[in-house]
């Protein structure tokens, strides 16, 4: 019967620290900053709050992956948001800490995954998220990023996201909140708006929309998802007409979201699944390169499809999906003029159930 390895000495000095909260926080000027990951590790496991605040506050990195420690262990909410509130506090100061040289923190749970493995010593390599020293004066104080991956599926946010925000919002300039994946299923527009005007914008990459907007909601959205100049992926799902939309209003709405801003975004993946639109119109500010063009469940028009052929780019075009679609003229050039232009590079073509009826 195999014996279970005995703790390391490592451990039992957080273990020891940790059993008395003032000297553990009176501790962390002088603390090597090889104990920081597993002392923190310790701590969020066994929700010491204010040792966490504490810690956050004098975190010797330049990135602290909380994201990947909550993928492992299930976040208590007042953990968290202490750890949240050791940022909030160090973003307040007017003279931050010696040690100071947090300068992101993520919190997607996909991110920096070996981090903490690496430092509680079960792998014996350095970590590229150690910063070294390097000498000479300190460059000027940037804002901290904080990473984050959003599904808003809730009418508000919960608490957590909802501290977040407020920090956010208290702290701008010093903070900036930045969100590479952003997905939205089910939240009023008002609450929305709120969100995405304490996000940088330029920071998503990728966008869902699920959401049984009509169109002239999809128009209101259109001058954030001007702002978002990195996106490299947009799928709209659920958007319909309103069955009382008189045309001119519905051209008033496509023009909204069609229209190519200033700052346009540039999505290399593109999908639009709506079930409900008799005539699909296709934002004319999609001029660069696609390499997934996905549209499912809609009723094309003769002229939207010859808009696809001659005008989009489609030069490095692999995935081509139209499944579900119904063309009003079964004229198939257009489709073939299509299909030409991309041959070079598509890999994967998808006609499942074209020309079905809607």
């Amino acid at each position: 019967m195999s014996m279970p390895a005995p703790p390391r000495l490592l451990d039992l000095a957080g273990q020891s620290l940790l059993r008395d909260q003032a000297s553990a926080i009176a501790a962390l000027e002088r603390l090597p900053m090889e104990l920081f990951p597993p002392l923190f590790t310790a701590a969020f496991t066994g929700r010491h709050s204010e040792t966490l605040k504490a810690m956050v506050q004098a975190w010797p990195f330049a990135c602290l992956p909380l994201g990947a420690l909550m993928k492992e262990q299930q976040p208590h909410q007042e953990t968290f948001q202490a750890a949240l509130a050791g940022l909030d506090v160090l973003l307040a100061q007017e003279v931050r800490p010696r040690r100071w040289k947090l300068q992101v923190l993520d919190l997607r749970k996909n991110a920096h995954q070996d981090f903490w493995t690496v430092w509680s010593g079960t792998r014996a390599s350095m970590y590229s998220l150690l910063d070294p020293e390097v000498p000479g004066p300190k460059p000027p104080l940037a804002p901290v990023e904080v990473l984050i991956d959003l599904c808003l599926k809730e009418r508000t946010p919960d608490e957590s996201l909802a501290y977040l925000i407020q920090i956010a919002q208290q702290r701008k300039g010093m903070m900036h909140l930045c969100c590479k994946k952003l997905k939205i299923f089910a939240m009023p527009m008002q609450n929305i708006k709120k969100i995405l005007r304490i996000i940088q914008l330029d920071s998503i990459q990728d966008l869902e929309v699920n959401c049984t907007w009509k169109l002239s909601t999809l128009g209101k959205f259109a001058p954030h998802l001007g702002q978002m100049g990195n996106l490299r992926r947009l799928l709209l799902s659920h958007i319909h007409m309103s069955s009382h939309t008189t045309l001119a209003k519905e051209e008033q709405c496509i023009s909204q979201f069609t229209a190519q801003p200033r700052s346009s975004p540039h999505p290399s993946v593109y999908h639009l699944q709506p079930p409900e639109l008799t005539t699909l119109s296709l934002p004319r500010c999609l001029m660069t390169p696609l390499e997934t063009l996905s549209i499912t469940n809609c009723l094309l028009s003769e002229s939207d499809l010859t808009h696809l052929s001659q005008h989009l780019n489609v030069s490095q075009l692999k995935d081509l999906g139209l499944s579900g679609v119904s063309l009003t003229n079964m004229s198939p050039e257009p489709l073939q003029v299509l299909i030409e232009r991309a041959s070079a590079t598509l890999q994967d073509l998808d006609l499942d159930e074209m020309n079905k009826p809607l």
